[in-house]
Parts: structure tokens; sequence; C-alpha cells
């Protein structure tokens, strides 16, 4: 797959700026207390719908309705954060939006995409039967079906990545969520544009490995999906373009479990009093096992995402009610 060149990127981050500021990053210093090294947070749960996956949305939006003028509307399947951003930027653009979520999804998540104008609809157990019924669905009543993964959805979602790159030019190591790739196909495209050496990990949920093992194996694998925590990480099989940026660019993929996801969110919430919901903290769990595993020698600085904070309140109450040792009395944020 070419991934976008500057221009693109920048070309994209316009649009994604007529729809929201860029966000901000910072410098924690619990975080670095607690990594050992000088730790940035770029903070996508400021984005207007709490998660990183509104950029790509606009941007897909816009350059859609340019191909065609005459769309009625649009659909897509998720677990809530692409659909938020496919229902934000259809009802910016006066489209019908409809989204298809597995049984058992965030009720909060479901909510924000019926609140942003979407019609709902709850079919299949996983996101891989509810994106199978998405396309047929779309095919029998003439809708445009968003993907999961495409350039111009990489294109908006590396404008976080351009911020962030910018402000910090000198990281040596981040760490990218994997869903369906967009968000690490999109820190490949700006590091690649900005011609930086920063290393880039991809971080899958352990109870949803296929990209781990796709990477490893370097094929396509598929692989059954059980994550409670990690629902925007729920990939059972990894889209074959994102899938091949992974091959090429990741140093490496680890996978953390929903109990270190679980331990990740606390951190963040105890070292920033920042929400983190499950893939949103999978970058920082990510992280905390590199450091437990001695792998973080060497690395003196490090971006991590907090990718969304769209977790259910009940559920983050019970988590946060979990014992962690708590952190020394420390200063806020340093930022760019």
């Amino acid at each position: 797959m070419m991934l976008p060149d500057l221009a693109d990127l920048e070309n994209a981050a316009r649009t994604v700026y007529t729809a929201m500021p860029p966000t901000p990053q910072y410098r924690w210093p619990l975080l670095d207390e607690a990594l050992g090294l000088e730790t940035w947070v770029k903070h996508e749960n400021h984005g207007p719908a709490g998660a990183f996956k509104l950029r790509g949305g606009v941007v897909y939006m816009e350059r859609l309705l340019r191909r065609e003028p005459g769309l009625r509307g649009v659909a897509a399947a998720t677990r809530g954060n692409h659909g938020q951003s496919i229902a934000f930027a259809a009802r910016r653009n006066g489209l019908e939006a409809t989204a298809v979520v597995p049984h058992g999804n965030s009720r909060e998540k479901n909510a924000a995409m019926r609140a942003l104008g979407a019609r709902l609809i709850e079919h299949g157990k996983d996101f891989q039967e509810s994106r199978e019924f998405a396309y047929a669905l779309a095919d029998r009543e003439r809708l445009h079906m968003v993907p999961s993964y495409h350039p111009d959805l990489v294109a908006g979602v590396a404008s976080y990545w351009l911020e962030l790159f910018r402000a910090q030019p000198e990281l040596d190591l981040v760490l990218a969520p994997i869903g369906q790739g967009s968000g690490f196909a999109a820190a490949v495209a700006a590091r690649e544009a900005l011609g930086l050496r920063t290393r880039i990990v991809g971080v899958v949920s352990a109870h949803a490995p296929a990209y781990l093992l796709s990477w490893q194996a370097g094929k396509a694998v598929e692989a059954p999906v059980s994550t409670v925590l990690a629902d925007g990480m729920a990939c059972r099989a990894p889209d074959a373009a994102s899938l091949e940026v992974v091959l090429r660019y990741a140093e490496d993929v680890i996978a953390v479990s929903d109990e270190e996801v679980a331990e990740a969110m606390r951190v963040m919430y105890a070292c920033t009093h920042n929400v983190a919901e499950g893939a949103g903290a999978a970058a920082l769990a990510g992280a905390m096992r590199m450091k437990r595993e001695g792998r973080l020698a060497g690395v003196a600085r490090v971006g991590i995402p907090l990718t969304g904070a769209n977790v259910d309140a009940p559920l983050f109450s019970e988590l946060l009610s979990a014992p962690l040792r708590r952190p020394r009395e420390g200063g806020g944020p340093s930022s760019t």
C-alpha cells in the first residue's frame, strides 16, 4: 500500500481543523516516574467525540462527497468510535448515517452515536458479523459503506501524529494500538513524511491477537476475539492493506491482556486524572509491559497516544475501585 505523502497529510489536516482544533501533548511527571523515562501523552481524548477516529471520518466524508456529490447516506460497522466519527461527519454534511454494532456493545457509545443522529442497528456476536451485515445492508439500501480502513481515514488520523511528531521530534519510540490498523498506518505515514527515525511498536489485545499472529507469520491469520475491555481492538480478521503496513514497518507487535489494560487505565487516571477507555490505555499498557520486560533500555523519550476516553461509567468505576499503589505527590503536566 502507498502511504499518503506530506502534502496529502497537510491537506487532510486542514480539513480536520475545520471540525476541531489540534489536541495537546503533555508530559506528566507521575507517568515519567512510572515508566522511568520522559513520557509524552497525546490527548486524543480531548477531541469532540472523545477519540482519535473523528479526524479520519471528517476527511473521509469530505473527499467522498467530492467523488459522489449526490450521495444520500452512509453505513459503517463499528464498536463505537468509528461510528461516532462517521455520524459526526455525516451530520455536518446533511447525510443520513447508519451504524451497525454487535450485541452487547457499549451502552454509552451507542447512546453517543444516536445523539449524533445515527440510526443504530445491533447485529452479530462480534465486529466481523456486524461488518458482514452492514455491507449487505448498505448494498440493499444503496448506502455508501464506510470501511474501517481506507487511505482517507489514514490521512485524517495522521494529523494527530503530525502534531505529536512536530511538537516532539526527538521521540525515540511511540506505541500505536492496532484495531483495524488506521492508527498504526497513520503513525507510519506521519513519521515517513517528516523523515524521522522514531521507532513504532504496535499494540494489540492478547484476547484479539490477529495482527500479532499475522505479523509473526508474515501473512494474514484470523483469531478469535474475547476481550472485554479493549473493544476498540476487537479484530478477528486483519485488513489486508493495513496488515501490509504493519508487516513492513512495525519494529515489534506486542499483546496486552485485559488485566494489563485495566491497570493502565488506573495508572493513567492516577497520574493524569484523564479517563482512558480500554483501547485508549493500550499504548500505556504496552509501555508498562516493555518496562517490566527490560525492553525500554536505551529509550529516553516515549510517545503514548491516549486514543479514546469512551468507557461506560459503571465499568470505569468498578476498575477504579481496584487497589493501585498511590503515586508520589507530583506536579501537573508540561506542555509544548
